[in-house]
């Protein structure tokens, strides 16, 4: 046997395959080794996909002549069996050198379809297996067929609703699709050079000289420019969809920043093409003008005209983005042309006609007396920079249309910049040049020569045989000063300049017309204002937004008719500088939050020269016009209020969840290096709730005195077999902790799987919390139903306490009349619902099927009923719910609900019974104060019960009352208890009796080897020692039921110190009995008792 162990056996056999794994057909029989070995070809491969490209799992390449040994591999597209059984890791036939590596295995090897979204238009998204798939053994009955592996690995059986989705997907991919220069580069070019080119920019470097002029243009450029950079860095930061600025900002910011945003930020470009229209309007309003061919008047003819051309601009629109890309092609060809004829004019000498109009062509000393600046009255730098900056803007306008484009992530960053570099050159080379050719005044008289001999001004004009001197008294029609049109006066033919304004202005229009639907489409389709739902849809190929188009239309056709643009466009500037400054400041936000996530693939940028160009949008925009920039910040402070207000459930994975987390990971790190102080103290409480849903008072109570001050976190314990536990409990982690956000509880959620209740309590007790968040005190409910309950269930339940006071952390144990557990009655509720959907599907496929004509309609509605999934509703035999027997005890359930209510409600007047008769740190006391703060327990008075002797009453009472006066505690009323140590009443205590008789062992009256035999089989029952030995302490608990009844009757909620029961002396069941006889028959009772460390101080 020869192998082939040449250097390129596992080479790709070309850089067009697109198959990630290939492994060479290697032969072992002699006489097809001596034909590869003849053969000069190279070398064959196997080709294996992990694709769907084909339908065969296997493609083999073989040499003639070879095909028949690997017959019996490939059948139909399947492997074969061949004719003795073989082993996936057999190494002694073909089989194994045929085996890829990820063939083998369920375990998926790395592919992007894994880590797409579920609605990517670039592929399906597939489900790698799960840890449990690869993790579990597999079951005995399963057989794995060859290949069968791979298919997992390779998420073959998608979710049916996923595949629905990428459907809907593919049927959109066949749209028109852009690159960066059609999509970008040419929308950037003609939305920046705007009609300022043409007929302001003269007048800019006029007023501020050519040295401010660049400046700026420079200035403009810079702000432009950074946040070219900032969308850049966001844009190649992961797949970017249509929405353009929008996308970016709420992908970064989040929902809030990014609604708040994209709304204003579609309707300027709304209006802006209102804007753009009205000024080609009134361009050839000027030209009839000019030929006396007016139809009415100028407003009513750039209504007129206006109007026309925005229908014509949402036919091209309608019709398609790829008839309004070649449109804005032929604008930018013509614009192109425009500006070559202005360069051209320049060097063209200039006539008598156009010297008088201060055209010289480029001189010297024109140059010199045009660079510095000749401010008119009312004019400065910043008033001439906020007329030039609209100019500079229009950067997004490829960036919108993202969704459009073959390749966002490179589109928009090479298309962007180079734009920018492309306009700007062109701005400050047309400055430089009519700085150079044209001085700023002139009469247009050709008569205003000088003749030889008389005397000069000292002017350029006048150097060059031209007095314009009159200029300064009296206003002149020409120069850069005085005259909109030099740019059509220098070029070399007039009427080109005219056609580059009629595309500057119809190519912006166009822009912003296709812009504003697109960008509110994305904005209704994340459905963050839900009344704009309608505006979502998509029609065609290319998803067009015709909804939003018909909109934009209406919006610009409104302020076209209105015609009172000067007033709104200042606004619609500070518009867009705010959609700058918040791209800007994203990309800030996003690296200086260091999420991993954030790995741009531009990175030519800097997050503090981000911050910085956001802060220089916020200033132009007061610098362009400070009332529009209030009214921007106000808008968009009141949109944001309102998307805050509304929580969209949305998760983006924003840089304001990343540097949530960075605050809270720091804070919760700078906590550990602050030591422990009594005035800090609060209670920072594990609630064993079980699901929270399941002991909904026990969670309000503990709410009630954490909110806002303190850690909450209910707890749950799931017992059993270790892999359905973990299933279970992960399954419901985030529905148990949306629900605490949906009632707006401040706690967290938290669960363990564990081999018994105690184990997984004293993990949670130990391992909750972070740092110095870590609970100090636990809160349980009683345990009503103790004396019927098993004997481990007690042994838990006691054993937790003292598990809690082993780990130094308090003990509060609620008590309520009627129980917290209403899981029972949340699971009939969910079975009445469920039972209850299937009778109104049922009836509306009866009341479908009615409509119907025809034979078949029985035959239609089984089938109607089938795929409902409907079936009988008779219950079966072993339903864990019964329907009837629910209906008995309807009126316990709802007894049980009401209770579980009661600490929602507000609190009427009355008065919190705190019984602190045992001192351990003041916890028993901080809890009802803090009570008492809250809204729903401020009507509440607190009464404090201390013990005392009968004959210091007063002593005590004053001692008391001075203590809680250090302590800053208002009370109603304090009371000195000097009768807690007499025995109870007889009555008292026969109940107490009866309560421990089942379990006690009563050893004193049995023989000495039977009380031994007895001691054995149950060391958990009460011995008649034990009882002996605390009977004072059992008279006590008895004794306090009596004055809690005599006193505290009528109370709200009593707060009583809890009994503490030594490990070793005091059985589990007397503990319970002592614990019931305490608090039978009371209002809500919380038993309280702290670690014995302070959590009150009187020092400041």
């Amino acid at each position: 046997m020869s192998l082939n162990n040449s250097s390129n056996a596992f080479l790709d056999s070309g850089p067009g395959n697109t198959n990630r794994f290939q492994v060479n057909v290697i032969s072992e029989s002699h006489e097809s080794s001596a034909a590869v070995n003849s053969n000069a070809d190279p070398p064959h491969y196997e080709e294996t996909s992990f694709g769907d490209e084909s339908q065969n799992r296997f493609r083999i390449s073989f040499r003639p002549g070879n095909q028949e040994c690997y017959d019996n591999f490939l059948q139909n597209g399947e492997m074969a069996k061949t004719d003795a059984s073989f082993h996936a890791y057999d190494s002694h036939t073909n089989t194994y050198y045929l085996q890829t590596f990820g063939h083998n295995t369920v375990d998926a090897v790395p592919k992007i379809e894994y880590y797409r979204n579920t609605g990517s238009i670039s592929g399906p998204k597939v489900n790698r297996p799960s840890l449990l798939e690869i993790h579990e053994q597999l079951a005995k009955n399963v057989a794995v067929a060859p290949g069968s592996a791979d298919v997992v690995a390779n998420g073959d059986g998608m979710p049916g609703d996923e595949r629905s989705e990428n459907k809907e997907e593919e049927d959109q991919t066949g749209g028109v699709k852009f690159g960066w220069v059609k999509g970008v580069l040419v929308r950037c070019m003609l939305n920046i050079w705007g009609v300022m080119l043409f007929i302001r920019l003269s007048w800019i470097v006029g007023e501020a000289g050519i040295g401010l002029g660049v400046l700026i243009i420079l200035l403009s450029t810079m702000v432009t420019s950074i946040t070219g950079l900032s969308t850049s860095a966001i844009a190649t930061n992961g797949f970017v969809r249509g929405g353009g600025a929008y996308y970016l900002i709420s992908r970064s910011l989040g929902p809030e920043f990014g609604g708040s945003i994209g709304l204003i930020f579609a309707f300027a470009n709304a209006v802006a093409v209102a804007m753009y229209v009205v000024g080609f309007a009134e361009t050839v309003v000027d030209l009839l003008k000019e030929s006396d061919s007016m139809m009415v008047d100028p407003t009513n003819d750039i209504r007129i005209i206006g109007s026309i051309t925005v229908v014509i601009l949402l036919g091209i629109s309608v019709a398609g983005m790829e008839w309004e890309a070649k449109a804005q092609v032929i604008l930018l060809v013509i614009l192109l042309i425009a500006i070559a004829n202005f360069f051209i004019g320049t060097v063209i000498p200039s006539n008598s006609e156009k010297k008088s109009r201060g055209f010289f062509n480029y001189q010297a000393s024109i140059f010199a007396e045009n660079f510095g600046p000749s401010f008119t009255k009312g004019e400065g730098f910043f008033s001439v920079f906020a007329i030039f900056f609209p100019a500079a803007t229009g950067i997004l306008a490829g960036a919108n249309i993202s969704g459009d484009l073959e390749d966002p992530q490179d589109a928009i960053p090479k298309g962007t910049m180079l734009a920018i570099f492309i306009t700007t050159v062109a701005y400050i080379g047309v400055a430089i040049c009519v700085g150079a050719c044209v001085v700023r005044d002139a009469t247009g008289s050709m008569n205003d020569t000088i003749i030889s001999g008389m005397n000069c001004n000292g002017s350029a004009a006048c150097g060059l045989g031209y007095d314009f001197s009159r200029c300064r008294h009296e206003p002149c029609q020409y120069g850069l000063m005085n005259n909109f049109q030099v740019m059509s006066m220098v070029s070399g033919f007039g009427p080109l300049i005219t056609a580059g304004i009629f595309s500057a202005t119809l190519s912006s229009a166009l822009a912003s017309l296709v812009s504003a639907p697109k960008v509110f489409q994305a904005l209704c389709k994340d459905n963050i204002y839900k009344a704009l739902q309608f505006f979502a849809k998509g029609y065609g190929k290319n998803n067009e937004p015709l909804r939003g188009y018909f909109l934009t239309f209406v919006i610009a056709m409104a302020f076209i008719l209105i015609a009172e643009l000067n007033t709104i466009a200042p606004i619609i500037s500070n518009f867009f500088l705010a959609s700058y400054a918040l791209i800007n400041f994203s990309c800030f936000h996003a690296s200086y939050a260091k999420s991993p996530g954030w790995r741009p693939a531009y990175g030519i940028y800097n997050m503090w020269v981000s911050l910085f160009g956001a802060i220089l949008c916020c200033a132009v925009m007061f610098v362009i016009n400070w009332w529009a920039a209030v009214i921007t910040y106000v808008i968009e402070f009141f949109l944001y209020i309102y998307v805050t207000y509304k929580k969209p459930d949305v998760n983006w994975g924003s840089s304001t969840q990343a540097l949530s987390y960075v605050s809270a990971l720091d804070n919760a790190l700078e906590l550990t290096t602050v030591e422990d102080h009594v005035k800090n103290f609060r209670p920072q409480c594990i609630v064993l709730t079980g699901g929270p849903m399941s002991r909904p008072a026990l969670l309000d109570i503990t709410h009630a005195f954490t909110k806002n001050s303190g850690l909450c976190i209910c707890c749950e314990v799931f017992v059993g077999p270790r892999k359905l536990c973990v299933k279970e409990m992960n399954s419901g982690m985030a529905k148990k902790q949306a629900w605490l956000i949906k009632n707006k509880i401040k706690a967290f959620y938290a669960a363990v799987a564990a081999d018994c209740f105690r184990d997984g309590v004293r993990s949670l007790l130990q391992a909750s919390g972070l740092g110095r968040m870590k609970p100090n005190t636990l809160v349980i409910g009683y345990k009503k139903n103790w004396r019927k309950a098993p004997l481990t269930e007690i042994e838990n339940y006691v054993g937790i306490i003292h598990d809690a006071f082993d780990f130094e952390i308090g003990v509060v144990i609620v008590r309520i009349s009627q129980g917290f557990d209403i899981s029972h009655v949340l699971q009939v509720q969910d079975e009445l619902e469920k039972l209850e959907q299937e009778r109104l599907a049922l009836e509306a496929t009866i009341k479908d099927n009615e409509c119907e004509e025809g034979s078949g309609g029985i035959r239609g509605l089984f089938k109607k009923a089938g795929k409902l999934n409907i079936t009988k509703t008779t219950p079966k035999k072993d339903s864990s719910i019964n329907t009837i027997q629910s209906m008995h005890v309807g009126e316990f359930n709802q007894k049980l609900v009401e209770a579980s209510t009661q600490f929602k409600k507000k609190q009427g007047k009355g008065t919190i019974d705190v019984w602190w008769l045992f001192d351990d740190g003041g916890l028993t006391l901080l809890i009802p104060y803090i009570l008492t703060l809250r809204k729903k327990w401020k009507d509440c008075k607190l009464r404090i019960y201390v013990g005392g002797k009968i004959n210091r009453i007063e002593e005590e009472k004053i001692a008391m009352a001075s203590l809680l006066s250090k302590f800053r505690i208002k009370f109603a009323d304090i009371h000195i208890i000097g009768d807690i140590n007499i025995k109870p009443n007889k009555e008292s205590w026969k109940v107490f009796e009866e309560m421990i008789e089942p379990y006690r062992l009563h050893e004193s009256c049995k023989d000495l080897t039977t009380a031994e035999k007895l001691k054995r089989e149950t060391p958990w029952k009460i011995t008649d020692a034990e009882l002996e030995a605390v009977k004072e302490k059992s008279y006590r608990q008895v004794r306090l039921n009596e004055l809690l009844q005599e006193h505290s009757r009528a109370a709200n909620l009593i707060v009583l110190s809890l009994p503490v029961a030594r490990k070793g002396s005091i059985s589990d069941w007397l503990y319970m009995a002592w614990l019931e006889i305490l608090t039978k028959n009371l209002p809500p009772v919380l038993l309280v008792r702290g670690n014995h460390k302070n959590v009150l101080t009187f020092y400041s």
